[in-house]
């Protein structure tokens, strides 16, 4: 059992970045995305947390999640009474979550930890969100030409050119994640929201791997489905967006 804090966990009270993983019954892949995850991190020197949050899972995940907590110091967990969505997965995350910012990932390994580090250093050039990009994607063609459909009809609604929207690694400043709208698909839409907080937004290119266990949630007629009112909400959402710049303050609390 390993319970000591890695040098990362000590260098700080409160973690510096989340990491943000929603899970529906992924029992076979979660202990070995934890693995995976500590040897990328614990050498940057950052403090970080790896928080889990079940989505109802049906399996063995919560009790997978558990043990993961007791072996890995940085592990915490939440889950919900009942499944609700990766989007609520995802906002539960945001507002449990202690770091400055969150990185959201899946759970299914198909997501590349290594990832991680090139990321946050053009992060840290001063963007306020990092967009993984899956150049190479190794899921089936069938889903390949879904997520291209998905991704081509999305951009032309909303306005954006995004490449992969729906690729789950990113990086966001956790403060902004707390001000966007809150909607079953908001997930799929997070570039967008948050460039409307005013948000710069960064992309690159991420490694993407095959599943090897466990099985797809989603079925590219399923995310049609719900996909096309949702783009419309948002592109409504963008159109009615406003900001505002203040210009002065005055009284006795100033």
């Amino acid at each position: 059992m390993e319970n000591q804090a890695s040098p990362a966990q000590r260098t700080s009270d409160l973690p510096r970045i989340s990491l943000v993983i929603p899970v529906y019954n992924e029992e076979e892949n979660l202990l070995d995305l934890v693995r995976e995850i500590r040897p990328v991190l614990d050498p940057l020197g950052q403090s970080y947390e790896i928080l889990l949050i079940d989505d109802g899972s049906t399996d063995r995940s919560l009790q997978v999640m558990r043990d993961a907590a007791q072996e890995h110091s940085p592990v915490r967990f939440i889950a919900f009474e009942a499944n609700r969505g990766q989007s609520a997965a995802f906002v539960a995350g945001f507002s449990e979550a202690k770091g400055e910012l969150v990185i959201t990932m899946d759970a299914d390994l198909q997501n590349d930890p290594a990832d991680i580090p090139a990321m946050l250093r053009l992060y840290d050039q001063g963007y306020d969100m990092v967009i993984g990009w899956r150049a190479k994607r190794k899921d089936t063609w069938f889903k390949r030409i879904g997520s291209k459909i998905g991704n081509g009809f999305r951009n032309r609604l909303t306005g954006e050119q995004v490449h992969d929207t729906g690729c789950s690694l990113k990086i966001m400043r956790r403060e902004m994640t707390l001000k966007l709208p809150r909607f079953n698909g908001m997930h799929r839409f997070l570039p967008t929201l948050m460039k409307m907080e005013g948000a710069r937004v960064a992309e690159i290119k991420v490694n993407h791997r095959p599943r090897t266990r466990g099985v797809s949630k989603y079925t590219n007629w399923q995310r049609a489905m719900v996909g096309f009112s949702d783009v419309l909400g948002v592109r409504w959402l963008g159109k009615r967006h406003f900001d505002y710049a203040i210009r002065e303050r005055g009284g006795h609390g100033h």
